[in-house]
């Protein structure tokens, strides 16, 4: 599995970062609906699970694994392209997987210095930001870029993060906008 170096900063600003970010000269790549299957291993492992997810632009399946959310380098995720969402859906309902949810967000993903900037909406939350990039360093000199300090991020889920506002995400079979 590969490692992936990502934080979020919770709260934020949307048209402060917006600003800031043209005013770095980020590439804005998409504004985008998202949707995604997310499926339980059988039994179920804690911090594991698969995702189905439709980006707009490509269908991906993964494994995620949080292995330390308390690190930018905690979670780590196998990921491979398939065809078709709702075939895909099929299959792993024919393999014995059940989704435990359907959620959607909507996602303004933009370029910088190498890393993905996100803007992310989900329902029912606040917007927030992520980075990630190639490397723990590559995270944290764009987060600075960003006029944040390191203090201001979390490597928090989205479970998690729902969870800071007192709601369990798994409460929702369906989180749509």
């Amino acid at each position: 599995m590969q490692i992936e170096f990502e934080v979020k900063i919770l709260d934020i600003d949307v048209a402060g970062i917006q600003k800031k970010l043209a005013e770095l000269n980020a590439k804005k790549q998409f504004d985008r609906l998202m949707r995604r299957y997310i499926f339980q291993f059988n039994p179920p492992v804690k911090g594991r699970w698969i995702r189905l997810r439709d980006d707009g632009s490509r269908i991906t399946l993964a494994v995620k694994e949080i292995e330390d959310e308390s690190k930018i380098e905690g979670t780590k995720e196998v990921e491979v392209a398939v065809g078709d969402f709702e075939k895909t859906r099929e299959l792993l309902q024919e393999l014995g997987f059940r989704p435990k949810a359907y959620q959607e967000n909507r996602r303004i993903h933009y370029e910088l210095g190498g890393c993905c900037i996100e803007l992310d909406f989900w329902p029912k939350i606040p917007a927030y930001l992520e980075v990630e990039g190639a490397s723990k360093e590559a995270v944290e000199d764009a987060v600075k870029k960003l006029g944040f300090d390191l203090s201001q991020t979390t490597t928090i889920s989205n479970m998690s993060v729902y969870n800071k506002y007192g709601l369990d995400i798994f409460d929702f079979k369906e989180l749509k906008f």
